[in-house]
C-alpha cells in the first residue's frame, strides 16, 4: 500500500485531520496551506508542510509519516527543518510530527535531539495506539483504518462508511472521506474486485466515485501495450493527485523529471487554453 500517498492526499483535501490528531480544533486548517517543499541546493524534500497563512503566533508544521525502519529518520528530519529555516528564515515557530503505524518501527536513536523530544517541539504519533475506531472521530478512524489488519478492517471500514454517511453533513467533505475509504480498502485487498469491495462494504454508488473511474481507467491503460509513453503521460496526473511527488512518480513510471515537469506544464497551458 503506497500509504505515504494516501496520508499526503488526507492531509492535502481534509486538513482539519491533521490537526485534531495533534489534539487542537480542526477549524485551525482554515489558517494554514498544506505543500510540499523543495530544499534548494541539495537533495532533500520535506514532503509535508502545514504553513499559515496568517499570524506569526501559528506555528509552521512539519509532518513524516514513517511506515518502514528508519535509523536515519531524526537526523535527517532535523537536517531538513534546519536548511528550511536558514534558507527562509521564518518568522513563526515551528513544530515536527512523526506518524508511525506503531511504536516498534520507531528505532531511531534520539540521544543527540532529546530536548526537542522533551519539549514537545517534536511528537510521535502510533496510530494503532490511538484507541477503538468507534471512539474515534471520523477523520482520525479514517487514518486508523490504514492499520488496522484485515478482519478488523472490515468491522471497522462498515462502521465508519455508516458514520461517515451519518455525521458529516458537508457534501464535499463526506464524499472525499468516502473516497480515501474507498482507496485504502483498494489497497488493503488487492486481491478483491471492486466489485467485491462495493457489495462487501454497502458502496452501492462505487461506480460513481473518482476513486473507481480512476481505477478503471488505469485498467483499460494496462490493457495497451506496456510502456507507451503516451500511457505513462496520462498517470502523471492521477499519481501527482494521490500524493506522490515528481520524483516519486517518475521514478513509478520509468520517466525523467524532466519530462513530467514538462509534461504537467503542456496540461496546465492546455487548461488554461
Amino acid at each position: 500500500m503506497k500509504t505515504d500517498s494516501i496520508f499526503y492526499r488526507l492531509f492535502q483535501e481534509l486538513p482539519g485531520i491533521f490537526f485534531e490528531l495533534i489534539g487542537n480544533p480542526p477549524q485551525t486548517a482554515e489558517t494554514y496551506q498544506f505543500s510540499s517543499l523543495e530544499i534548494k541546493q541539495t537533495a532533500f524534500r520535506i514532503d509535508g508542510v502545514f504553513l499559515p497563512t496568517q499570524g506569526e503566533e501559528n506555528p509552521i508544521y512539519f509532518v513524516e509519516v514513517q511506515f518502514q525502519t528508519d535509523t536515519e529518520i531524526y537526523s535527517r528530519l532535523f537536517s531538513e527543518i534546519s536548511l528550511y529555516l536558514r534558507q527562509n528564515k521564518p518568522k513563526n515557530s515551528w513544530r515536527g510530527v512523526v506518524i508511525y503505524p506503531n511504536r516498534s518501527l520507531d528505532t531511531a536513536d534520539i540521544k543527540n535531539y532529546s530536548e526537542f523530544f522533551a519539549s514537545q517541539r517534536i511528537s510521535r504519533i502510533y496510530l494503532n495506539e490511538l484507541g477503538e475506531t468507534a471512539s474515534l472521530p471520523v477523520g482520525i478512524a479514517t487514518m486508523k483504518l490504514v492499520v488496522d489488519e484485515e478482519e478488523t478492517a472490515i468491522i471497522a471500514a462498515r462502521q465508519l462508511i455508516d458514520r461517515t454517511q451519518q455525521e458529516i453533513n458537508i457534501e464535499p467533505q463526506r464524499r472525499q472521506l468516502l473516497e480515501l475509504i474507498e482507496t485504502i480498502l483498494v489497497y488493503k485487498f488487492p486481491t478483491m474486485s471492486r466489485e467485491e469491495i462495493e457489495g462487501m462494504f454497502g458502496l452501492s454508488d462505487l461506480k460513481q466515485t473518482r476513486v473507481y473511474q480512476e481505477g478503471k481507467q488505469e485498467g483499460k491503460q494496462e490493457g495497451k501495450q506496456e510502456g507507451a509513453r503516451e500511457e505513462k503521460f496520462r498517470m502523471i496526473a492521477l499519481l501527482l493527485r494521490l500524493g506522490l511527488s515528481f520524483e516519486e512518480t517518475a521514478k513509478e513510471l520509468g520517466l525523467s523529471l524532466e519530462e513530467i515537469q514538462q509534461e504537467m506544464q503542456k496540461q496546465s497551458l492546455s487548461q488554461d487554453t
